[in-house]
């Protein structure tokens, strides 16, 4: 059974930075694709990040050159480098994943909303 489990996350001002890590357990495929994706109150849920098995990634134009996608196979742990934040990056923030694709190249922010595994998040509040 697959297991995603996110931490990391925190208050802080904006402009302040914050780092989420989720760590992923159970699962036997050989290609993993992962994402992170957020929901504020009153929002849908959107995608933020998604990194595929060859490590190629995918951003919503929100977060491009704030936010770094990046993982860890040895460690079996996804990571959300979050610079310069804004209070209107404040939600609660989910790790996702799935076999990946035919193709790595396909992974991204709008595929990953049908991943079949996700964590029970974690809340990222930032104040002005």
């Amino acid at each position: 059974q697959v297991q995603l489990v996110e931490s990391g996350g925190g208050s802080v001002l904006a402009g302040g930075s914050l780092r989420l890590s989720c760590a992923a357990s159970g699962y036997t495929y050989s290609r993993f694709c992962m994402g992170w994706f957020r929901q504020a109150p009153g929002k849908e849920r959107e995608g933020v990040a998604t990194i595929a098995s060859d490590g190629s990634t995918n951003y919503a134009d929100s977060v491009k050159g704030r936010f770094t996608i990046s993982k860890d196979n040895a460690k079996n742990t996804l990571y959300l480098q979050m610079n310069n934040l804004k209070p209107e990056d404040s939600a609660i923030y989910y790790c996702a994943a799935d076999r990946c694709p035919l193709w790595d190249i396909r992974w991204n922010v709008v595929v990953a909303r049908s991943s079949r595994y996700w964590g029970q998040g974690t809340q990222v509040t930032v104040s002005s």
